[in-house]
């Protein structure tokens, strides 16, 4: 029997089952999907008709995050964990409009994203990327091979967008964030997004749970105090905790209401 870590990338996608960063992939418009995918997808979008906007506005939320951190706050240094497949306005790319400078690390262990690496691996000559094969549950292993682009004696912006929700026990996830947190300076930040049954979500109950039957990872919803709990000792920026649709977006009290949450905390 062969070691699936000896394989190539394509060796080991499984084309037979709907995979979260494919079916994310079609929501966006994208072509890296198969079949699977697509009707797991149309499924979901049947029984909870927003997720294509949630799929959006969560996207939008990385580029204001992103725009804030290498603008207002000054940071120049990227740890992306649960990256999903390449598409337009990456971090790198936002970043870098803003700091040349910046150093950003991709990481994810999904193999067709690995496959589409090489268009994360794009960089100004200022500044560098990087992609790391790895498991958000392993946060040291992470940091490790990171330390190989990134200065983790100076701050760094943890991306953890739309990956925490795949971590189905909270006080496991709750323990990646803080030996993530544990490895980086004061005037680093966290910033995160987080599926929820709040803000209008109940709906997407039984969405999930077809998901969960019928595609990989298994997902979980969380409330907004089990999502501040991540956040325990550091200070949440302006407006708080709130719908990633909502954060820092121009009309945002007008805007579209989705059921995910997005936050930006900096470690004091």
């Amino acid at each position: 029997m062969s070691d699936d870590s000896a394989q190539q990338p394509g060796e080991r996608i499984a084309s037979h089952i709907a995979h979260n960063a494919r079916v994310w992939n079609y929501w966006l418009g994208g072509k890296d999907h198969y079949e699977v995918d697509e009707q797991v997808g149309d499924m979901v979008t049947s029984m909870y008709p927003s997720i294509g906007e949630v799929a959006r506005a969560d996207r939008a939320f990385l580029g204001r995050a992103v725009s804030f951190l290498a603008g207002e706050a000054g940071i120049r240094q990227f740890l992306d964990i649960g990256t999903g497949l390449p598409t337009v306005d990456n971090t790198h790319e936002v970043a870098q409009r803003i700091a040349p400078d910046a150093r950003i690390v991709y990481v994810d262990n999904d193999p067709i994203v690995l496959t589409h690496a090489r268009a994360l691996l794009t960089s100004t000559a200022e500044g560098a990327t990087d992609y790391v094969d790895a498991d958000a549950h392993d946060p040291a292993a992470i940091v490790r091979t990171a330390s190989d682009t990134l200065d983790f004696d100076r701050p760094v912006a943890i991306m953890l967008l739309g990956i925490l929700n795949f971590v189905l026990d909270t006080q496991e996830a709750t323990g990646i964030v803080r030996r993530l947190v544990d490895a980086v300076p004061s005037g680093s930040y966290v910033v995160l997004t987080h599926p929820t049954l709040e803000l209008g979500g109940e709906g997407n109950e039984a969405a999930m749970k077809f998901w969960n039957e019928n595609a990989t990872p298994p997902i979980t919803a969380r409330t907004g105090a089990e999502v501040r709990g991540f956040l325990d000792g550091l200070e949440i920026v302006e407006p708080g905790l709130v719908s990633c649709a909502r954060w820092r977006s121009e009309g945002a009290e007008e805007g579209p209401l989705v059921a995910q949450f997005g936050v930006v905390a900096r470690k004091p």
